[in-house]
């Protein structure tokens, strides 16, 4: 897997970083498969990493619309439900972006990702260095605000009161125009 970049001065970097993260925005990003996704509507999904149960159905249930709708679905599928939610995605021919929380530099691929991304319905898509090759927090949170911003609309299946994911919620209400 050999990542390209994409630079801040390219036509084909996301206006919608330029205008929420200002002079903040990622300089590069790395990619690996089909950047036209970048183009299409995008959902995020995000939920905090404990999750009550009912939430966690729930949330299993709108994978399987957006994967039977089409809905392009970006997300870090970081936590337990994210995970499962991208198992629920890949079970489908929708559009997926995956953005973990490092560099793409000597990343392994996971073989059930071979497939989408041989159909050109994957996109993996980093903000960092190749400096950052491990996930740690303040990584994290970097690629959440990072896939908010990239996304169309945001979904939180479960927000942790006093966690990052009510954080996140801020930051994206404010983006949006709200003070909440």
């Amino acid at each position: 897997m050999t990542p390209f970049a994409l630079n801040a001065a390219d036509t084909g970097y996301p206006a919608c970083l330029r205008e929420r993260f200002g002079t903040e925005r990622p300089p590069n990003l790395w990619a690996v498969g089909n950047l036209d996704l970048l183009a299409l509507p995008k959902t995020a999904l995000f939920c905090s990493a404990r999750c009550p149960g009912d939430a966690i159905l729930r949330t299993y249930d709108q994978a399987a619309k957006w994967r039977d709708t089409g809905r392009c679905v970006i997300s870090g599928f970081h936590s337990p439900v994210e995970k499962e939610c991208l198992q629920i995605l890949m079970r489908g021919s929708q559009p997926i972006i995956i953005c973990p929380a490092r560099s793409l530099e000597n990343m392994r691929l996971p073989s059930d990702w071979r497939e989408p991304l041989s159909d050109s319905r994957l996109l993996i898509l980093s903000c960092f260095t190749g400096c950052n090759r491990r996930v740690i927090a303040a990584l994290a949170a970097r690629r959440n605000e990072f896939v908010a911003a990239l996304a169309d609309e945001v979904w939180f299946a479960h927000i942790a009161p006093g966690g990052k994911m009510e954080r996140l919620s801020r930051r994206v209400a404010r983006w949006a125009g709200r003070k909440d």
